[in-house]
């Protein structure tokens, strides 16, 4: 049964037993929705626990798909290319379930670079197409006349989470009957006496503090994670973006540029992203610096642009690893399993890791490829030993 979290509870109060068999999602971002619709689609009893889901990530990236225009290698490509071989399935079915539409465009990405050996050179060069200066102009009309070659990769993309994805994902979780939990603020982890999890114990909106018991979460609180497990390896890389309206279809490729990528929506909507400020830890807000700099990303990689009229400025907090992977599977606690540190790639990785994840979860086989791929983003990947803190 799902747990109404909301309800007519006071004080430290230990809620009904029966919560023990619901497996509870610790944050309700574009991770954890995604695992709560892959797990309620199992029929398995679902909640999914968030302070203000508003502050996710999915709901501030521009929604790229680019393992390879994003340069990844090892493990990390592998990850992202077999994520992006899934996400047409896994829209697919979010729609159905949603009725609405997830905004999904195999487009293709353009990489511009000032040169065609600096082209040549980037690790992801043998999986696209090299362009020319005038190959160039024909995939990116307008381009800056700094850029001499590019790269082509048509097998990335985009999709609209932050005014589609996220709220279709909401949609179809409600539809399949997960329980959920605005507004509150998981502040331990219960351990039994033998260390596996027990619940956690969490503050509500009204301020009372409750336990909920469970034996099953996941933590998918991205850059808020390492709050809960206060040695895991995850800190927030801030980001600041903005976005121009343009003419419909105005831009036909996504451009990923250094420090700065365009990302144009059908209707003409040109999402420019975006900052990376480790240094900022949560500071909240828009800067001068932050703003400048994609005002001049804009200026060089499509001068046009830079006339259309703004439309928005915001900010969020991608959760970055010491190696930029996610961690994932089973965590420091039996019975948590983990969700959270994708940094820039968390659109691309959702469908992957939603499957990874509640296979997890279910106590499900997986094939060979995919065991490998969990046991890559491992938690315990790193040297130093995490601890794992909570009650």
């Amino acid at each position: 049964m799902a747990v109404d979290v909301a309800g007519d509870v006071a004080g430290d109060v230990k809620v009904d037993a029966m919560a023990g068999d619901t497996i509870l999602i610790l944050g309700g971002g574009l991770m954890g929705l995604a695992i709560a619709h892959r797990l309620a689609r199992r029929r398995r009893a679902v909640t999914v626990l968030s302070r203000d889901r508003r502050e996710a990530a999915g709901f501030v990236a521009a929604g790229m798909l680019a393992p390879h225009a994003e340069g990844l290698s090892g493990a990390l490509l592998a990850l992202g290319e077999a994520s992006l071989a899934r996400i047409p399935a896994w829209v697919e079915q979010v729609e159905a379930d949603s009725g609405l539409r997830c905004g999904l465009r195999p487009c293709g990405i353009v990489v511009p670079f000032t040169d065609v050996a600096e082209a040549q050179a980037y690790p992801t060069a043998s999986h696209g197409a090299l362009l020319d200066r005038s190959a160039l102009e024909r995939e990116v009309p307008g381009i800056g006349p700094a850029w001499r070659a590019g790269l082509l990769f048509e097998q990335d993309g985009q999709i609209d989470n932050r005014r589609r994805l996220m709220r279709a994902l909401e949609r179809a979780c409600v539809g399949l009957g997960v329980g959920f939990g605005e507004g509150s603020e998981v502040e331990a982890l219960q351990r039994d006496g033998s260390g596996a999890l027990a619940g956690v114990a969490l503050r509500r909106a009204d301020g009372a503090r409750i336990t909920l018991p469970c034996r099953q979460a996941v933590l998918a609180c991205g850059a808020w994670s390492a709050r809960l497990l206060p040695a895991l390896p995850v800190f927030p890389v801030k980001g600041q973006m903005l976005s121009l309206q343009g003419p419909r279809q105005a831009l036909r490729r996504v451009v990923f540029g250094p420090g700065t990528y365009l990302v144009g929506r059908e209707d003409g909507l040109l999402v420019v992203g975006a900052t990376s400020e480790p240094e900022a830890g949560f500071a909240a807000g828009l800067t001068p610096g932050g703003q400048r700099q994609l005002e001049e990303g804009i200026a060089a990689l499509l001068p046009e642009a830079s006339r259309w009229p703004p439309m928005e400025r915001w900010w969020g907090f991608r959760p970055c690893t010491p190696d930029e992977g996610p961690l994932l599977g089973p965590g420091p606690i039996p019975g948590l399993l983990l969700a959270t540190g994708h940094h820039r790639n968390g659109v691309l990785l959702a469908a992957l890791t939603a499957e990874l994840v509640a296979a997890q979860a279910l106590d499900e086989a997986l094939p060979a490829a995919d065991d490998e791929l969990l046991r890559a983003f491992r938690w315990d990947r790193f040297a130093a030993p995490l601890r794992t803190g909570g009650g």
